[in-house]
C-alpha cells in the first residue's frame, strides 16, 4: 500500500524563492562591492601588480598587521575562554552587566575605541604613567596595536563559544571527577575536544577582523613608516594619493588571504564534524 508523506509547511517560501532571494542579497552586498577591487586591480598589469603588493613599506604593513593580530587572537582565545566559561557556569550579582560589557565593542565606533585607548595609555595617562616606570612603550608601538585588536576581537571569541557552554550539562564534569579524572584531564580529555571547533571559529575571526582593523589602530600605533603602519594604513595613503590602482591591489591581497582562512576554517569544521558522527 503506497505511504503518502504529507508535505512539511515552511514558514519561509520555497526554495526557489528562498535561494534567489538569498543569492540577490549576497550579491548586492557582498559580491559586487568586493568585485570592484577586481576590476580595480586588474588593468595594473602582473608587474605593476607584484610591484605595488612588494613595496618594502607595504610589505613590513603585512608583517605587522598579521603579526599583531595573530598575537591580539591567542590572548583573545584564552581570555574568552574565562569569560565564557564565567558568564555561562557561575550566576553572581551584575552577571547582566557584565554579559553586555562584551558586547561593547560591536557597538561601539572603532575610532571612539582609539582615541580612548590613544588617551589611556599616553606618558600623561591612567595606565601610561606605569607603563612608562617599567620603561613599557604602548604608544606608537606594536604593543598598542594589540592592545587595540584584543579589544575588537574580545567579542568575537566570547559569543562563538557561549552557546557551545550552555549545551554542555555540567553532569559530565561530575562524572569525570567521580571516575577520578583530574579537572586538568577532564578539561583536556572531555571538554576541550568539544569547545575546540568553536574556539577555533572565535580565535579566527578575531584574527580576520584584526587585519582589517583601521579605526582603533591609527590613534595609537602613530604610523610611523616601516614600524607602525599597518595594512590598512598603506590602502588609506593610497587613496590620499590618488592611486586606485595600488590601493586596490593591496585590498586584493587582505581579500584573498581573509576569505581563505574562512574557507580553510569551513574546511575544517566540516571534517571535525564528519569526525564526530
Amino acid at each position: 500500500m503506497a505511504i503518502f508523506q504529507k508535505k512539511r509547511r515552511n514558514i519561509l517560501p520555497g526554495f526557489g524563492l528562498s535561494m534567489g532571494y538569498t543569492v540577490f542579497y549576497l550579491s548586492a552586498v557582498v559580491i559586487v562591492p568586493l568585485s570592484m577591487i577586481f576590476f580595480n586591480a586588474i588593468p595594473m598589469g602582473w608587474e605593476p601588480f607584484l610591484s605595488a603588493v612588494t613595496a618594502p613599506r607595504v610589505l613590513a604593513s603585512y608583517k605587522l598587521s598579521f603579526s599583531t593580530a595573530f598575537l591580539a587572537a591567542l590572548f583573545d582565545a584564552v581570555a574568552g575562554l574565562l569569560t565564557a566559561w564565567v558568564l555561562v557556569r557561575y550566576r553572581f550579582p551584575g552577571k547582566a552587566f557584565l554579559d553586555a560589557l562584551v558586547d561593547i565593542p560591536f557597538a561601539l565606533p572603532t575610532a571612539v575605541a582609539g582615541i580612548c585607548f590613544a588617551t589611556l595609555y599616553s606618558p600623561v595617562g591612567w595606565l601610561g604613567e606605569i607603563t612608562a616606570k617599567w620603561n613599557i612603550e604602548v604608544i606608537n608601538s606594536p604593543t598598542g596595536i594589540v592592545v587595540a585588536l584584543i579589544f575588537i576581537g574580545f567579542p568575537f571569541v566570547v559569543r562563538t563559544l557561549q552557546p557551545v557552554l550552555e549545551e554542555l550539562e555540567p553532569e559530565i564534569e561530575e562524572s569525570a571527577h567521580c571516575l577520578g579524572a583530574t579537572r586538568l584531564q577532564t578539561f583536556r580529555k572531555i571538554l576541550l575536544p568539544h569547545l575546540f571547533p568553536a574556539l577555533l571559529t572565535g580565535s579566527t575571526l578575531a584574527f580576520a577582523r584584526g587585519i582589517g582593523e583601521y579605526g582603533s589602530v591609527i590613534f595609537i600605533a602613530g604610523n610611523l613608516p616601516m614600524k607602525t603602519e599597518i595594512a590598512p594604513l598603506m590602502i588609506m595613503s593610497k587613496l590620499d594619493q590618488y592611486d586606485y590602482n595600488g590601493a586596490s591591489a593591496v585590498a586584493l591581497v587582505l581579500l584573498v588571504i581573509s576569505f581563505s582562512m574562512i574557507l580553510l576554517l569551513n574546511a575544517i569544521q566540516e571534517w571535525q564534524q564528519k569526525e564526530y558522527r
